[in-house]
C-alpha cells in the first residue's frame, strides 16, 4: 500500500514537472504573494510601448519636486536608484549629481552627447510606521502598515525634443519588508524592469 502510495505521489510529480518549469512555478508563486500583500509590489503604467536599442546612450535626472508629507527621501534618490537600475541593461548611461529643471537636464544630456533624457520625479511617498522604534517615536497607531510611492518618468529624445514615452510607477512594500523600510528602498525593482521593458525583455 506505501509502495502504490509513493509510486502515484512520483507520478504526480513528473507529470507536473512536465508541464511546468521550476522558474515558472518560482515566478509564479512570487507573482501571488506580490498580489496578496506578502511581498513588495509595483505598477508600471506606460504611454507607449516604444523600445530602445542597447547602445542607446540614456542621461538620468531628477526634478526639484519633493513628495509631500512626510517621508523626506534623499534629494537625487530617484536618479540615483534609475541609474543602479538601468546600467545592468544600458552600458551607455549618466546621471546628474543633483536635482535639476527640465531645461537643465535636456542642456546637460545634449552637451553629454545622450540619445535620450531620463526624467523622473518623486511624485508621492508615504513612510508608515514599520519598526516598533517608529511606534515609540510617532505614537500613531492610525499610521501602521505598508510604504507606499510614485514616481513619474518622462523619456525625451535629446536631439528633436521628442517625448517618447511618459511612466508612472507605483509601489506598495510587503509584510516580509515591514520592518524599518523607507518608500525609496521600493524604488530599484521596478526601475529594472522599466529598463527591461524599454529594451522588449518584458511585458
Amino acid at each position: 500500500m506505501r509502495f502504490l502510495f509513493g509510486a502515484s505521489w512520483l507520478l504526480a510529480v513528473l507529470a507536473l514537472s512536465g508541464c511546468m518549469k521550476v522558474s515558472d512555478m518560482a515566478e509564479g508563486t512570487r507573482y501571488h504573494l506580490r498580489d496578496a500583500g506578502i511581498l513588495d509590489h509595483s505598477d508600471t503604467r506606460r504611454s507607449s510601448s516604444w523600445r530602445l536599442q542597447p547602445d542607446s546612450f540614456i542621461y538620468i535626472a531628477q526634478g526639484h519636486f519633493v513628495p509631500p508629507g512626510e517621508a523626506y527621501p534623499r534629494p537625487n534618490v530617484v536618479a540615483e536608484e534609475a541609474f543602479n537600475g538601468f546600467v545592468e541593461y544600458f552600458p551607455m548611461v549618466r546621471r546628474a549629481r543633483e536635482p535639476v529643471g527640465l531645461e537643465e537636464a535636456l542642456g546637460q544630456a545634449s552637451g553629454a552627447g545622450a540619445h535620450y533624457l531620463l526624467y523622473t520625479r518623486f511624485a508621492a511617498a508615504d513612510d508608515r510606521i514599520g519598526s516598533f522604534d517608529e511606534l515609540n517615536e510617532q505614537r500613531a497607531l492610525d499610521r501602521l502598515g505598508v510604504d507606499t510611492g510614485v514616481i513619474q518618468l518622462m523619456l525625451v529624445e535629446t536631439g528633436t525634443r521628442y517625448l517618447v514615452d511618459t511612466a508612472r510607477i507605483r509601489s506598495r512594500g510587503g509584510l516580509i519588508g515591514l520592518y524599518d523600510a523607507r518608500p525609496e528602498e521600493l524604488l530599484r525593482p521596478p526601475l529594472q524592469d522599466y529598463a527591461r521593458r524599454l529594451l522588449g525583455l518584458s511585458r
